[in-house]
């Protein structure tokens, strides 16, 4: 069976750590291993996206990028053609985090700051129309950790809102029938997101003051149905199920 790709979008000093923190976060949750999934690296503007034609499926990380910025840095429009080159290759693909807010901005929706939410647990809502999408696998309410500064306000009419939340109306969508984006982390468990979150300390994700707080507390939370969306995607991507024949 083909080999997954996990993209990661991280650059600068940090970039390289964040990156293999994340591709591990993510291969925990599909349950696969580094011979399942290979890993890429968008970290300049002259990082090469490489074939596509060998991977059943792409899972796109998390970004420190904005897309609510009013300029972009030579680095960010490489990220946009790589993102615009991953969305049409009719390959499946999952994006999480500034994911849903660049399928968004590309299909011509508005991204605003309207609902941040700071790092840590959200309650997501499966809407009907996720309660029958395979990569969701049944309805209700679970917990996810998150953490983002912007996120989705007009969603173009080509999206499908799979699930909403109190803190945030838009958790995740579908774009045609092989491309989902969350705002969630799926890939975190308490341990990823103390790791991130000493990343991103001086982010604007969280107040500093609440650090030891937040961490204390992310164990307190069962995010295995947060995860099992990948492993869900995963599967489906390993068993050929986007296949154009099927």
């Amino acid at each position: 069976m083909a080999k997954l790709l996990f993209l990661s979008l991280r650059d600068g000093e940090i970039g390289p750590d964040v990156a293999h923190a994340e591709y591990h976060d993510t291969l925990r949750a599909t349950g696969l291993d580094e011979l399942d999934m290979e890993l890429r690296v968008i970290d300049s503007p002259d990082a090469q996206l490489g074939p596509l034609e060998p991977v059943s499926g792409i899972i796109v990380g998390g970004c420190s990028l904005n897309v609510t910025n009013e300029e972009r840095s030579a680095w960010h429009k490489h990220v946009d053609d790589v993102l615009a080159t991953v969305v049409t290759s009719g390959k499946p693909v999952f994006f999480v985090c500034f994911g849903i807010s660049w399928l968004v901005d590309h299909l011509g929706g508005t991204v605003g700051r309207t609902s941040p939410e700071p790092s840590g647990p959200t309650t997501v809502d499966v809407t009907a129309a996720g309660a029958s999408d395979p990569v969701l696998g049944g309805g209700g309410t679970f917990t996810a950790l998150t953490g983002h500064t912007e996120n989705p306000v007009d969603l173009p009419k080509n999206l499908t809102v799979l699930a909403t939340g109190p803190a945030t109306p838009v958790q995740m969508v579908r774009y045609d029938d092989r491309v989902w984006a969350t705002q969630f982390h799926a890939e975190m468990d308490a341990d990823a997101m103390r790791t991130r979150m000493d990343f991103f300390h001086d982010y604007g994700y969280f107040p500093a003051d609440e650090y030891a707080r937040i961490v204390a507390d992310l164990p307190n939370h069962d995010v295995s149905r947060a995860n099992s969306l990948l492993r869900n995607f995963a599967r489906l991507c390993r068993e050929d199920y986007f296949s154009l024949d099927a």
